[in-house]
C-alpha cells in the first residue's frame, strides 16, 4: 500500500489507546508503520537491486521483531526529554512499534505487487490482489476518521466543551478499513469465478487473476492464461461479461532464450518477481543475427507503457550482450536505461 495509508493506519492504531502514556507514541506508531519501506534505499545502486530487495526482509514476518525494534533508538532520544525511560516504558513502546510494524506487511499483502513473508526461509511471493496500491475509498475512510477528531477539538475549544471522539473514530476507521477489505474479497472471488467459467477463443483458462481498480470495487482487470496466449479482459460485476473483449498477447517460442536469460542477474531477479510474464522476441538491428527479448509483467498493464520491463540483447550464438531493467518507464532498444549491464 501507499505510505499515506500506512501512516493513517498508524495514527488510528495509536488513538485506540495503544499509545496512551507513551511520549511520542503516535509518532512511533507512524514511523514503525512505514519503516518496512526503508528498503527503497537499495534503489540508489540500481533498479534491479531495488526489485531484488524490495518487500523482502524488511517486510518478512520472520524479521518482524527486529524491524519493530529499529525505530526505538530515535524514539528514545525524543522520549527521554520528557522524563526517565524505564523498562516498562520501553516494553510499552516496543509493543506499539511491533503492532504498527505488523500492519505494514499485512497491508502490502493486499495488493498485486506481492510480498515475501517468509524471507530468509523462502523467497516465495504472496499477493491477495484485493486492493489497488492506492485506494480512494480507503483514503476517504481513514482521512475522515483521522481528521474528524481534530476538527471536533477545534469546535469544542470554541464553545468551551470538553472531550473529542478520538478513540471512537479510530475504531470506526479501522473497522471501516476492514469492511472495505471484506467487500473487496467477496467481489474478487466473484470476478475469478466469472473468469474461470468461460472459454477464450476455444481454449479453457489455465490460470486466471483479477486485478483491482483504484476507485470502482466492482471493476476488475482479468488476466487469463490459455495454452496459446495471455489475455487482459475487462470485468465489471453486474454487467454482461465478454470473454473476447480486451487485449490478447500470444506466446512466442522463447524456450531457447529462457535458460540463458535466467542465468543473468536481471533475468534471475525479474523472473522470480514477475507472476504474469509476457515475452516478445524481435530481430535486433545490431549485431547481425541478434535478438531483442523483452519480458513484462501483465499485472501492471499491457507491454507498451508497462512499469516493469526487462530487456535482453542476445547474439546469434546465444550470448547475452546486454541486460537491462527499467522501472516505471518503457526502454527502447537503443537507449541505455538505468541498471543496464553490457557484456563483452
Amino acid at each position: 500500500m501507499d505510505n499515506l495509508t500506512h501512516s493513517l493506519t498508524g495514527i488510528l492504531l495509536a488513538r485506540t489507546g495503544l499509545a496512551r502514556g507513551v511520549p511520542f507514541g503516535t509518532a512511533l506508531a507512524v514511523g514503525a508503520a512505514n519503516f518496512g519501506d526503508i528498503d527503497i534505499l537499495t534503489g540508489a545502486k540500481s533498479w534491479i537491486c531495488y526489485l531484488h530487495y524490495h518487500r523482502g526482509f524488511t517486510h518478512s514476518l520472520v524479521w518482524l521483531p527486529v524491524v519493530a525494534a529499529a525505530p526505538l533508538p530515535i524514539w528514545w532520544l525524543l522520549a527521554r526529554r520528557r522524563g526517565p525511560v524505564d523498562r516498562a516504558l520501553w516494553l510499552h513502546a516496543y509493543l506499539i512499534s511491533f503492532i504498527a510494524a505488523l500492519t505494514h506487511p499485512l497491508l502490502d499483502l493486499l495488493n498485486v505487487y506481492g510480498i515475501r513473508l517468509g524471507t530468509p526461509f523462502t523467497e516465495r511471493w504472496f499477493h491477495l490482489d484485493l486492493l489497488f496500491i492506492v485506494d480512494i475509498w480507503v483514503w476517504a475512510v481513514l482521512l475522515v476518521c483521522t481528521l474528524g477528531p481534530m476538527l471536533a477539538r477545534l469546535v469544542y475549544s470554541e464553545i468551551g466543551a470538553r472531550g473529542a471522539p478520538g478513540r471512537a473514530m479510530a475504531w470506526i476507521g479501522l473497522a471501516g478499513f476492514a469492511a472495505i477489505i471484506g467487500l473487496r474479497a467477496l467481489l474478487h472471488g466473484q470476478a475469478l469465478e466469472q473468469l474461470n467459467s468461460r472459454v477464450y477463443a476455444g481454449e479453457p483458462p489455465r490460470r486466471v487473476l483479477a486485478s483491482p481498480s483504484p476507485a470502482n470495487p466492482w471493476k476488475w482487470t482479468g488476466i487469463v492464461e490459455t495454452r496459446s496466449a495471455w489475455r487482459l479482459v475487462p470485468v465489471e460485476l453486474g454487467r454482461p461479461f465478454d470473454p473476447e473483449a480486451g487485449l490478447v498477447f500470444y506466446k512466442p517460442e522463447v524456450e531457447r532464450f529462457r535458460s540463458v536469460i535466467a542465468a543473468t542477474e536481471t533475468g534471475r531477479v525479474f523472473l522470480d518477481f514477475s507472476q504474469v510474464q509476457s515475452w516478445s522476441a524481435t530481430p535486433a538491428p545490431d549485431p547481425e543475427g541478434a535478438t531483442l527479448v523483452r519480458i513484462t509483467d501483465l499485472r501492471f498493464g499491457p507491454p507498451e507503457g508497462n512499469a516493469f520491463v526487462a530487456s535482453f540483447l542476445i547474439d546469434a550464438r546465444g550470448r547475452v550482450l546486454r541486460e537491462e531493467f527499467s522501472f516505471a518507464r518503457t526502454p527502447s532498444a537503443t537507449e541505455a536505461p538505468q541498471g543496464r549491464r553490457n557484456r563483452d
